[in-house]
């Protein structure tokens, strides 16, 4: 039988230090005790972690490839900024990419470096298409009902996959995915004031497709008098805690 543990108490771990044999002795204590009895995360959505992080990655790139070429040309020679002032996204991606350097040292350069960036930025792009591609398989065969749902799409459905594991029947209850995911109402009241806050553990990354989905659901245009508009604060307002 294996068991998930937690990582060790830190009020524990500042009394009697870290060392690997510290945190074993600590999880044997918290299996055997039977504070440590939920299920673990198995493999089956290895492959789908892999290839969504490959696909983050070459986002992450390709923004910084576009930003690099955004920083050069302000402080680019004039010729150089006004010719391509006017030119945004793809379209001054493509331009550069075929562009050939000429003039001087100085415009050979900055053309050059801009032209490195521009081919990279489109590598990049068509290597995402084909991540989401095989994502979007991959998703399909393990999970055809959540990625058919509306709203659902290959990056939102991998991100939760990735959360829940392979074997989401391990969390018996909306409230343990809630918490698995940061997302669960913590008591946070003293004296008058009775409130909450979200909890600080958990796997944070979800809460992106989960507002991506909450705008995907909402009304582009709800309806007047509505009961969710009515029961909005004034602008400006924020409502005071509850007690307080």
């Amino acid at each position: 039988m294996v068991v998930e543990v937690n990582r060790p108490d830190r009020a524990e771990r500042r009394r009697i230090g870290k060392s690997d044999p510290i945190d074993a002795y600590a999880a044997a204590r918290a299996a055997l005790s039977g504070r440590a009895s939920s299920t673990p995360k198995d493999a089956t959505v290895a492959g789908i972690r892999a290839l969504h992080n490959a696909a983050r990655s070459a986002v992450k790139a390709r923004t910084a490839a576009l930003n690099q070429i955004t920083h050069i040309l302000f402080t680019a020679p004039e010729t150089i900024r006004a010719r391509f002032r006017h030119l945004n996204g793809t379209d001054r991606t493509d331009v550069l990419t075929r562009l050939p350097p000429a003039g001087d040292a100085l415009h050979v350069a900055v053309l050059s470096a801009l032209k490195s960036l521009a081919r990279r930025v489109k590598e990049l792009t068509a290597e995402h298409e084909e991540l989401i591609k095989a994502l979007d398989r991959e998703v399909t065969a393990h999970n055809p009902g959540l990625r058919a749902a509306y709203g659902v799409g290959p990056d939102t459905a991998a991100q939760l996959l990735v959360t829940a594991g392979g074997n989401p029947e391990r969390m018996r209850t909306e409230a343990s995915f809630a918490a698995l995911c940061g997302a669960a109402p913590v008591p946070a009241s003293s004296g008058k004031t009775n409130g909450h806050r979200l909890s600080r553990g958990g796997d944070r990354a979800p809460t992106r497709p989960f507002t991506a989905l909450l705008w995907s659901a909402w009304p582009a245009t709800p309806a007047p008098g509505s009961t969710s508009l009515a029961r909005l604060p004034p602008a400006g307002r924020r409502r005071r805690p509850s007690g307080s």
